[in-house]
């Protein structure tokens, strides 16, 4: 069973990778073997996660390097593969969220939401997938979302390109799924991260709400999207392909309205 989730040897390069979600997955996959790499945008935060991650033993590569920018993105994959191998696990985790109606949005702003959240991913995928189909093995793993499925308000251009995501994946899937690399996605439900810290309170609105609307009646921990990406990076999801894994504490299967939830 253990050589089900031994990661090494492998290298595993997480997007935005720094904090949160996106540390978690890295902290999982290096605790399984995998030589971790990942990228950001700020010095700053490549700097201070090595202290971060050094807390458990774990030995990151950090890079530079803008997920939107095809050259930026060669580059910096070239980088890796030159310093630490070529990539067998991608986590297409980085990403960003603007809440703001639909009529009051500027194109520009649903458009660079578009650009990180859904064309990034597939600038990274183009990157790493023919390394993959040539040594016929690879796992592509897209950070998708709850949104990926149904819809909020103030949030069309998340929720377009997360839906976008989902069929992105399958879409990768029907064309590589033969060369033996897989690719899914995860899609984390309302996760206890330091961005959500200060609605995680008793008798704050939207903390009631994901209470109420959340069969296992907590937060997710950015331990549990770990968890997930695990898995899908290790050899027990081999035969899993084109799939969103919803790490949600049972949210999408919970069919009801909340009194109020339009306005929060």
């Amino acid at each position: 069973m253990k050589e089900l989730f031994n990661l090494s040897g492998k290298v595993a390069l997480v997007t935005g990778g720094t904090h949160g979600i996106g540390m978690a997955c890295g902290k999982a996959l290096a605790r399984a073997g995998a030589k971790l790499c990942v990228n950001d945008i700020d010095d700053e935060k490549l700097e201070s996660c090595k202290a971060e991650y050094a807390k458990e033993g774990i030995d990151v590569f950090t890079i530079n390097f803008n997920v939107c920018s095809e050259e930026g993105v060669d580059k910096g994959i070239s980088q890796i593969e030159a310093e630490v191998g070529p990539i067998d696990i991608l986590v297409n985790n980085a990403g960003i969220i603007k809440r703001i109606p639909i009529l009051d949005m500027p194109i520009s702003d649903f458009e660079q939401v578009l650009n990180v959240d859904l064309v990034a991913p597939l600038i990274m995928a183009k990157r790493v997938a023919p390394g993959m189909i040539e040594r016929r093995e690879g796992k592509i793993i897209n950070m998708c979302s709850m949104m990926s499925v149904y819809g909020r308000q103030n949030v069309s251009a998340y929720a377009a390109a997360k839906g976008g995501l989902k069929l992105l994946t399958a879409n990768m899937c029907c064309e590589w799924a033969k060369y033996g690399v897989q690719i899914n996605g995860i899609g984390p439900g309302y996760i206890a991260t330091a961005q959500t810290e200060p609605i995680r309170i008793d008798g704050h609105p939207f903390n009631d709400l994901v209470m109420t609307r959340t069969p296992a009646n907590r937060w997710g921990e950015p331990e549990d999207v770990g968890n997930a990406s695990l898995f899908l990076a290790s050899k027990a999801a081999d035969f899993v392909n084109g799939q969103v894994l919803y790490v949600d504490g049972g949210i999408l299967a919970n069919f009801g309205y909340v009194k109020g939830e339009n306005e929060i």
